[in-house]
């Protein structure tokens, strides 16, 4: 088994910044890719970055540019770092990671952009 824990949602201001973490545990040598997702009330859910074991990464047209997204290998943790945040970022972010057969989520973190 995989478990996902989330860290360091909150509330921002429109233009500012946070930084939220991704601690992965278990069976980690079946992950092939580890990533975000978000869900903005009344809507579904959706892409916003995601990592590859090779490090290659991938985004969301709506936040490139803007997101950045890092893996420690050491510390087993994937990292989303949100800057210029917008009202429109607000959401529920949820760690996903995907193996050949399985796809895991944590449980999420609230982030909300409000002046």
């Amino acid at each position: 088994q995989v478990q996902l824990v989330e860290s360091g949602g909150g509330l921002a201001q429109p233009g500012g910044s946070l930084r939220l973490s991704c601690r992965v545990s278990g069976f980690i040598s079946v992950i092939n890719a580890a990533g975000w997702y978000r869900q903005a009330p009344g809507k579904e859910r959706e892409f916003v970055a995601s990592i590859t074991s090779g490090y290659s990464t991938y985004y969301a047209d709506s936040v490139k540019g803007r997101f950045t997204i890092s893996r420690d290998h050491a510390k087993n943790t994937v990292y989303l770092q949100m800057n210029s945040l917008k009202p429109e970022d607000t959401a529920v972010y949820y760690c996903h990671a995907a193996s050949v057969r399985d796809t895991y989520w944590g449980q999420g973190t609230q982030v909300t952009v409000s002046s």
